[in-house]
This record gives C-alpha cells, sequence and structure tokens, in this order.
C-alpha cells in the first residue's frame, strides 16, 4: 500500500480489526520512511460478482450502486442523516442482496429491502422514497402509506 504522504510503497501493518459489522477489514498502517500513519479498508468488490436487475418491465439491467446510493441520497436530501449512515444503510442493503446469492434479483425486491431500511434511519426520507417508489397518484394513497407509518 502506497503511502498518501510520502509516496513509499513499503509499508506495514500496525492493526487489523473488522469493520462494518464484519463486512470489511480496517487496517492501521505505518510507512517505513516517512513513519506517518493512516488507515485503509479491505472491503470485497462486488463488481466481481455478476449480479442483474430484472427491472418492472422485464427488462436486466448489471447492479449499479451508484444507482442505489443516489436514490437514498436524493430521499434523505435537507435531513439530518450523515452520509457515513447513508453508507452503512447501502453496505447493508448490498449485503442482503448479495446474500441471497440469487444472479438476478428484481427491482421490487430492492425497493422493498430500501425501504424497511430507511423507515429505521428517518422517516421522512422514507415516505419520499415510498412516493416514488409506490407512485403515489393522489393525497389519499399518501396519507394511507403516513398511516401505516403512525401505527
Amino acid at each position: 500500500m502506497k503511502c498518501p504522504f510520502c509516496g513509499e510503497e513499503n509499508t506495514k501493518v500496525i492493526d487489523s480489526r473488522p469493520a462494518d459489522d464484519s463486512t470489511a477489514i480496517r487496517r492501521r498502517r505505518e510507512c517505513v520512511i516517512c513513519g506517518k500513519r493512516f488507515t485503509t479498508y479491505e472491503k470485497v468488490e462486488t463488481d466481481t460478482i455478476p449480479l442483474f436487475v430484472v427491472k418492472k418491465d422485464d427488462t436486466r439491467e448489471p447492479y449499479d450502486r451508484a444507482k442505489l446510493e443516489s436514490g437514498i441520497v436524493r430521499s434523505c436530501h435537507k435531513r439530518p442523516v450523515s452520509y457515513d449512515k447513508i453508507q452503512a444503510v447501502v453496505d447493508s442493503i448490498e449485503n442482503i442482496i448479495f446474500n441471497k446469492e440469487k444472479r438476478e434479483v428484481t427491482s421490487n425486491e430492492i425497493g422493498e429491502i430500501v425501504m424497511e431500511k430507511l423507515k429505521d434511519l428517518d422517516q421522512v426520507a422514507y415516505v419520499r422514497f415510498a412516493s416514488i417508489y409506490r407512485e403515489f397518484k393522489d393525497v389519499n394513497t399518501f396519507m394511507d402509506e403516513l398511516t401505516k407509518l403512525l401505527k
């Protein structure tokens, strides 16, 4: 691992421990030249596992983490939700999806998982996401979802 301070390629690992619910490894490293310390994270690369999303119109497209993340970020816009919490939710959703060990997952499955996670994260973000995902047609449908949330 290259030192971010001096560019030296020779660094040593000082400490390793699980991170992000044991889905990653956090490593403290020290540069053997300048002596500065830094942290790296090692995570399974999901790009190597081919996963396709089956859309509502039966078309298929490769799974894209950025697309999932942007939908959640839009739902949390101007809400007191940190970027770290959003990343944790995205990681959690990915764990659920990839642990199914299927080559295809429906957009409906992903949407339901996202809604479940957003309900715990921020209720306003949940309602925002639900209004798009469930395609609310009028105020009554919106109120029905709010009533379910309040129960």
